[in-house]
């Protein structure tokens, strides 16, 4: 049985230091994907923007920057107010998105609770698959 860990909330689309304009997204989780999280951006139009990255980028772009080339993540202050931002670069674009640290770092909980780290490979199940091929 596969589980799937969700959580909405609104990211800001940083446009300039002053100028940010809110994005709703959805972070994802999947048990069957369990080195990956998956981020999809307007998630109310006719063309939402997935993205899919390391989990481990993520758990540890809270803490210090990491990442690099398409995805770099690193912890900040905006205002008082402790976020992540995430640098995404692709062909079609670069953005920077601001994320709520305390959201973020909540819904990270629980990934790391229904898979936790270093458990990720028994979740794909390739030591049965292997243990079959092995004995046909």
């Amino acid at each position: 049985m596969h589980t799937v860990v969700e959580r909405e909330l609104e990211l800001k689309l940083v446009l300039s230091p002053e100028r940010r304009i809110p994005v709703p997204a959805r972070l994802g989780y999947l048990t069957d994907d369990p080195y990956a999280v998956h981020v999809t951006f307007h998630i109310d139009t006719e063309h939402p923007v997935y993205w899919t990255f390391a989990r481990e980028l993520l758990v540890e772009g809270v803490f210090r920057p990491c990442g690099q080339g398409d995805v770099r993540v690193w912890p900040t202050k905006t205002e008082g107010r402790s976020v992540v931002l995430m640098a995404l670069s692709s062909p079609a674009g670069d953005a920077l998105l601001e994320a709520p640290a305390a959201a973020v770092s909540a819904w990270l909980e629980r990934t790391l609770r229904v898979v936790p780290p270093g458990t990720e490979g028994e979740q794909l199940g390739l030591d049965d698959e292997l243990a079959q091929l092995l004995a046909q």
